[in-house]
């Protein structure tokens, strides 16, 4: 079971589209920022306020080569994460079954 405030920022995280969308170019490979900001129309500081927020919520790690920071995602925790949302399939199949038999003993 993930703790309260570490999913709160992993939810945070994951709630907005462009950072989605910078999760989702992270699958394919470690970015600079340069690279990741080259795929958005915003200013590199904006895309350096979207990383803070993955890194804060533990989604990317960052390691300084040179000049340069190259950010690497933690597919880990995306897994934690995911690991919560499923335990509600159970949920919704009990319920999606009993709305089954509903239906079908009123046709």
């Amino acid at each position: 079971m993930m703790e309260h405030h570490a999913d709160q920022l992993i939810f945070r995280a994951i709630a907005d589209p462009t950072r989605r969308a910078i999760i989702d170019m992270l699958s394919s490979g470690d970015r600079s920022i340069g690279d990741i900001a080259a795929g958005f129309d915003m200013t590199r500081p904006a895309v350096a306020k979207h990383l803070a927020i993955l890194k804060d919520g533990r989604l990317i790690d960052v390691e300084k080569r040179g000049r340069e920071r190259i950010h690497r995602l933690r597919p880990d925790t995306l897994k934690s994460a995911a690991s919560w949302i499923n335990q509600f399939d159970r949920f919704w199949d009990d319920r999606l079954a009993k709305l089954k038999e509903v239906v079908e003993e009123k046709q």
